[in-house]
């Protein structure tokens, strides 16, 4: 079969140029989206007699056969046939003959591609909003049994102040659910259709767009035609989006990567998300957590290509834009697949609440207890902060952490301190005495759990 395109040109293409612009190896995933486009595109010229009723049937009935091989597996795609929209009109009229040409009245390839992808996000975005909600679910189960494990809390990767591990935990949950908010909010751009402004200008046959809106189930029309043809501000978006959730997932697999770490030992993954090594029998290796942390930048490179490819490019239509499916493939599959691996591996993972407590035991993480302790009874904070810096280089210096110091030790550093100094330095104690909205105090913990819960419901 000759080009689509061929009437106009004498000379066959370059076979290095027509490697070069097919773009069938990747655009072929739009196979369904492209399809059920077209039967809504057939659909629409058969109401408003631009074609006759009986060849729009023909050209439905043909879509659904290829539809069906397309499920089957069936249908072999061809590099001369360059995209997923010549494929399928090519499969189209080897089934119904010269009746398919038809299919492509009132239409072009521009607003084709660019409704094909509409409708691929709009199906994708959903399916990952499912899967955040999924490990949503694996976080809050995991949180709902250690509201009363008490982990460090650090910053700048150093001892801080203990808190409740489920706290720990529910900070992923929120940062997930401004994940959703974010992907919700991209969907408004996604649904709107671009399909009828041809080229870049429209076209001369009275075609129906709102109906074509009404059987895709888009919201919204773009209003401008070259706008339509050209707009890749919905995958931006999306790439944006899938960035910000993979940097989540990053900071989340680098908890797991520590807390799994011999030196902490906070964690166990289960050993069917851990490997081994082929030289050293005694390794568990997080590779989970490890490569989901590294997938990272392949998300942030796939937005970074396509701003980059944008960047420069005139009105309307560009060859260029050919590059904007190939990253927001890779990043679908990526987030998907990475949403699909960290649900299970939180929900299977083992708490060790005795290393934890071991830890908060150990350290100076409640010295900010005595400070507070020492407000309360009346000292400017600042003197108090002050004091406790000496006492904690005095244990330092002495080898003691601050629960081990003798009432006359403190003593020697300000005379407000009684015997009640034991209870407010208990982890348990420090950790409940956080109460304030938003805090690591158990009733805190509960109550942020149960807005989680309907939140996710």
């Amino acid at each position: 079969m000759s080009k689509l395109w061929g009437g106009r040109f004498t000379k066959e293409t370059n076979k290095l140029v027509e490697e070069l612009t097919a773009s069938i190896s990747f655009d072929q995933k739009l196979a369904s989206e492209d399809i059920e486009g077209s039967l809504a595109h057939v659909q629409m010229l058969g109401e408003c007699n631009i074609i006759s009723t009986e060849d729009a049937e023909t050209i439905k009935a043909g879509l659904l056969k290829v539809k069906e091989k397309l499920e089957n597996g069936e249908l072999e795609y061809s590099v001369a046939n360059e995209d997923i929209h010549m494929n399928i009109e090519k499969f189209l009229i080897d089934e119904i003959g010269a009746v398919g040409g038809k299919l492509h009245t009132g239409r072009s390839r521009n607003d084709q591609v660019a409704t094909d992808m509409h409708l691929y996000l709009k199906n994708h975005t959903q399916e990952i909003i499912g899967l955040i909600e999924g490990v949503q679910a694996a976080i809050l189960k995991q949180a709902e049994a250690n509201v009363d494990t008490i982990i460090p809390g650090y910053t700048h990767l150093q001892r801080a102040q203990p808190v409740s591990f489920a706290h720990h935990l529910m900070a992923y949950f929120w940062m997930l659910e401004r994940d959703k908010g974010r992907l919700v909010d991209s969907l408004e751009r996604v649904n709107w259709l671009p399909l009828g402004a041809g080229a870049l200008a429209g076209t001369t046959f009275p075609i129906d767009r709102h109906r074509v809106a009404e059987l895709l189930g888009f919201e919204h029309i773009y209003p401008n035609s070259m706008d339509a043809v050209s707009d890749r501000d919905f995958i931006l978006e999306f790439l944006s989006a899938a960035s910000i959730i993979m940097m989540h997932i990053s900071r989340l697999s680098e908890e797991l990567v520590i807390w799994s770490s011999q030196e902490f030992q906070f964690v166990e993954l289960d050993d069917s998300f851990c490997t081994g090594s082929s030289i050293m029998p005694q390794k568990k290796n997080p590779d989970v957590p490890e490569l989901l942390r590294a997938k990272t930048g392949r998300v942030y490179g796939n937005l970074m290509g396509l701003l980059t490819v944008l960047k420069g490019l005139p009105l309307a239509y560009n060859k260029d834009m050919q590059e904007d499916k190939e990253g927001m493939f890779d990043t679908v599959e990526t987030l998907e697949g990475s949403l699909q691996l960290l649900g299970p591996m939180i929900d299977t993972m083992t708490v060790n609440d005795e290393k934890m407590r071991q830890a908060v035991n150990q350290d100076y993480s409640n010295a900010t207890d005595i400070a507070d302790y020492l407000v309360t009874k009346g000292l400017p904070f600042r003197e108090a902060h002050e004091v406790i810096g000496k006492i904690v280089l005095y244990a330092i210096e002495n080898k003691k952490f601050l629960l081990e110091l003798s009432i006359d030790d403190y003593q020697k550093f300000h005379e407000l301190f009684e015997d009640d100094i034991y209870e407010v330095l208990a982890p348990d104690n420090v950790v409940a005495a956080r109460g304030s909205y938003g805090g690591t105090s158990q009733a805190q913990v509960k109550e942020q759990i149960e807005l989680a819960k309907k939140q996710l419901s």
